[in-house]
C-alpha cells in the first residue's frame, strides 16, 4: 500500500513563507531612488538636492513626501531653499499643491506652488510662484547638486521684510512730524476782512 500524506495547512505557510521572504527584500532594496523616479515622470532628476533622506509615494493619487537631512539651499539661476519636509502631488510633468520650496527673487522668498515641464519635453521648465510663470533652461535641473546652508544673510523672508518697512516708515513719519512747522493758530491770525 503506498503512503500518501496530506500537507497540511501549517506547511504549507511555512513554505510559502520561505520562498516570499527573497522576493521581498529583494523588491524593497530595488526601490527606485527618488532621482531615479523623477525621470519616469518626465522631470529632471536635479529638482531636488542630494540629501534626500527618503521618500514615499502613494500610488492611488500621487501625494508625496521627501525628508531631507537637513533644511538647505542651492543656487541656480536663482537661489532655492529645500525645507527638511517637501510634500506636493506629482503627475507624469509635473508636481502640483508643492510645499517646501522657495525662490529667492529680489531679496523676497516666494513659495513655489508648482513645477511643470513641456509634454512632449522641451529645454523649459516652469515654476509656478503665485500667479507668476517663470519659464527656466532644464538644463540646470539635469544634474543632482549638494546643498548646502546659506552663505548671504542680506534678505529677509517676506513677512519680516514687511513688517520691517512699516517700521521704517513710521520711524520717518515721526520724525518728520516733529521737525515740521505746525501753522500759526487760528485766534493769533489777525483779521483781514471787514463787514
Amino acid at each position: 500500500m503506498a503512503i500518501n500524506p496530506k500537507p497540511k495547512p501549517a506547511h504549507l505557510f511555512s513554505l510559502l513563507l520561505l520562498f516570499s521572504l527573497p522576493i521581498l527584500s529583494l523588491s524593497a532594496s530595488d526601490a527606485p531612488t527618488v532621482y531615479e523616479l523623477l525621470p519616469k515622470y518626465g522631470l529632471p532628476s536635479g529638482l531636488l538636492p542630494d540629501s534626500v533622506k527618503s521618500y514615499s509615494l502613494s500610488s492611488d493619487d500621487g501625494t508625496f513626501v521627501v525628508e531631507l537631512d537637513k533644511p538647505c539651499y542651492i543656487q541656480f539661476d536663482y537661489l532655492v531653499y529645500y525645507d527638511k519636509k517637501i510634500t506636493g502631488k506629482l503627475k507624469y510633468g509635473s508636481i502640483t499643491d508643492l510645499k517646501g520650496i522657495q525662490v529667492q527673487r529680489l531679496f523676497i522668498w516666494f513659495d513655489v506652488d508648482e513645477i511643470k515641464v513641456d509634454l512632449p519635453p522641451s529645454d523649459s521648465i516652469y515654476f509656478l510662484v503665485g500667479f507668476i510663470n517663470k519659464k527656466l533652461d532644464v538644463d540646470q535641473f539635469k544634474t543632482v547638486r549638494s546643498c548646502g546652508a546659506k552663505k548671504n544673510r542680506a534678505s529677509v523672508p517676506c513677512g519680516r521684510l514687511w513688517k520691517r518697512v512699516i517700521e521704517i516708515e513710521e520711524q520717518f513719519i515721526a520724525h518728520n512730524f516733529m521737525m515740521a512747522k505746525l501753522p500759526t493758530p487760528v485766534d493769533e491770525v489777525e483779521m483781514l476782512i471787514t463787514e
